[in-house]
């Protein structure tokens, strides 16, 4: 896999787009914020709390795009689909980890009430907010060479195979095994960083 990444900037930052049922308490997510803050850059990690109704949680991302400056994103699962429509509106990189290619498909069979993963919060899955998620599917990839997408085979949710051909174009990972989780995610951190174009301080003495 090659990789033409931008020139690194120091003052990007990235946003973590967080999957369905999930929040920013997720293992990713918490590995990511470390990650950021152990090299005294936590201010440019965002990892919104989003809602579980896709036009507000649309709404949320992009009022934090609008907030944070120059960035970069990367997205889990739902996230990874809610990144791909994202990059191709603002023209960004984007990282898709074990993306959704059609969740509607999926979330039809979640509709009623559901707890939140990590907060334990009820909530009601209405069929129309699973309808809401097919305007934003993105058909064909126009800047492929913008998105690295990581998959696992070993993914219990989701068929890789189908992200491997929406994203065929892409800069591709397809690792054996693994889970929908993403096994051993932190190692893959400075991979992520990079194909971003983001630069970060060295750890913090005592890190």
């Amino acid at each position: 896999m090659t990789s033409s990444a931008p020139a690194p900037s120091e003052a990007l930052s990235l946003v973590y787009i967080h999957g369905f049922n999930s929040s920013p308490a997720s293992l990713k997510a918490r590995q990511l914020v470390q990650w950021f803050e152990a090299r005294g850059a936590g201010d440019r990690i965002h990892v919104p709390a989003l809602p579980p109704e896709p036009k507000r949680a649309m709404a949320m991302l992009e009022a934090t795009l609008a907030g944070a400056g120059p960035v970069a994103l990367a997205g889990s699962s739902l996230g990874g689909f809610y990144a791909t429509w994202l990059a191709a509106h603002h023209d960004l990189r984007a990282v898709l980890i074990n993306p959704a290619v059609r969740p509607w498909l999926l979330l039809d069979d979640y509709v009623g009430e559901l707890a939140n993963y990590h907060t334990g919060e009820q909530f009601q899955l209405k069929r129309g907010w699973v309808e809401e998620l097919r305007s934003y599917a993105v058909a064909e990839i126009d800047r492929p060479e913008q998105l690295l997408v990581m998959l696992q085979t070993g993914d219990e949710t989701l068929d890789w195979r189908d992200a491997w051909a929406l994203y065929e174009d892409c800069h591709l990972y397809r690792g054996l095994g693994g889970s929908h989780g993403f096994d051993d995610f932190d190692a893959f951190i400075p991979l992520l960083l990079r194909f971003c174009g983001i630069t970060l301080p060295s750890v913090s003495p005592g890190q």
